[in-house]
């Protein structure tokens, strides 16, 4: 094994512990906490999530710099100063003692999940071996599908003897003690992209996208929306999957059907991680975006397919379909457009799908609250059709390109 294989090896390593501290403590933890922080500030279970939403936009917002600063500085560089703000950020919300003072601190945690999870974490690789990248990058995803099964049991445990504000602090010093050091050291093996700042040649190998120059901005922002357009579908359901389940006569078993998703998006990760490299990333894309509104229509087609058989396939379609959903993130902007600028571009797709995913499940509750369960799947479906239907026309426009 080469030096560069060896490095790329260790970063995907150092990401995965990373990427699974960051998703725990920023995401996941959230839920577990959520009754707590409630009583603690006197607010209804709707006036955390709204905030909660408020971290997702405001990362939305502020990704495109997160891209472009990985392309200047190095990834690696950024991740180092973003596990920094994640650490203060939950420190600030641990202090906060009035509601409003802590609504602002857990929104400041959305200025740093761009500079410290997957689209950052996947410039470094792609930086550190850009050849290497697609395979690692779906390392990094298998490895990353932990932080839930990690993180909510050890919140839960943490419950037992801390406070809320006791576990964001020790969560905190995870940022500093674990992340830091290790984004730190992927500063010292990414460097910036100086094709992109400066207009010389790359000092490293690039690798070069399948898509035309002349067609770059065009497919780039159907891409984009194709994207947003998946996000939504699965927003929607991610945070009200129990409710809907429930809504449709599931009763006390929609936990447990709720639980499936996990080891199913697994599943789909591991799968990929044997299988992947004799699929394009681009056909991986439109299967795993059909695999979304797939699970909606098998939903709703209960009756007549069997109401407990149908809740089991929609909780493993819509598994895989999200496992997945979450490689091509990475490995289709690299196939298409290459590895120069490659943050830039991520940061830019990253962007209005973390912005459509704030607003996702207000829509959804709308309709789910307004007109029931079947409109408010089918609206969800809708949404996956058409993030499927772009996702083969870019495949259209890419292969008459080629003829």
């Amino acid at each position: 094994m080469n030096l560069s294989a060896r490095r790329s090896l260790a970063a995907v390593t150092g990401l995965g512990v990373t990427q699974i501290i960051g998703y725990g403590t920023l995401f996941y933890s959230f839920s577990i906490l959520a009754p707590e922080m409630g009583r603690d500030f006197s607010q209804s279970r709707e006036w955390l999530f709204g905030i909660f939403s408020g971290t997702l936009l405001i990362g939305g917002l502020v990704s495109p710099w997160s891209g472009r600063w990985a392309d200047r500085f190095g990834a690696g560089r950024v991740m180092a100063l973003g596990s920094l703000a994640a650490a203060v950020s939950l420190a600030l919300c641990a202090i906060a003692d009035q509601w409003l003072l802590f609504a602002a601190a857990m929104i400041s945690t959305g200025l740093a999940t761009p500079f410290t999870l997957y689209n950052t974490a996947f410039a470094v690789l792609v930086q550190v071996d850009p050849a290497a990248a697609p395979r690692r990058i779906t390392y990094l995803t298998l490895m990353g599908g932990f932080s839930s099964t990690l993180f909510w049991p050890l919140t839960s445990q943490l419950l037992g003897s801390l406070t809320w504000q006791g576990i964001f602090l020790v969560y905190a010093a995870l940022h500093i003690f674990i992340c830091l050091p290790i984004h730190y050291w992927l500063s010292l093996l990414t460097r910036r992209t100086d094709a992109v700042v400066e207009g010389t040649s790359s000092p490293r190998s690039e690798t070069p996208g399948s898509v035309p120059e002349h067609r770059r901005d065009a497919i780039l922002t159907l891409i984009a929306a194709a994207f947003a357009l998946t996000s939504f579908a699965l927003s929607s359901l991610l945070i009200h999957m129990v409710p809907v389940f429930v809504a449709i006569g599931l009763g006390a078993a929609a936990v447990y059907f709720g639980t499936i998703f996990g080891p199913s998006q697994f599943a789909s990760r591991l799968i990929n991680m044997l299988l992947g490299p004799r699929f394009s990333p681009m056909t991986v894309a439109m299967f795993s975006t059909a695999l979304i509104p797939l699970a909606f229509v098998v939903l709703l087609l209960a009756p007549p397919i069997p109401l407990y058989a149908a809740a089991f396939i929609f909780a493993l379609l819509f598994g895989m379909g999200s496992g997945l959903n979450s490689i091509v993130l990475g490995t289709l902007p690299l196939s298409l457009f290459g590895s120069l600028g490659y943050g830039q571009i991520l940061g830019r797709i990253t962007s209005i799908r973390l912005i459509v995913s704030s607003i996702a499940p207000f829509i959804f509750a709308f309709f789910l609250e307004r007109f029931g369960p079947h409109l408010a799947l089918g609206v969800a479906t809708g949404a996956g059709l058409a993030g499927l239907a772009i996702f083969v026309l870019v495949a259209a426009m890419i292969r008459k390109s080629e003829m």
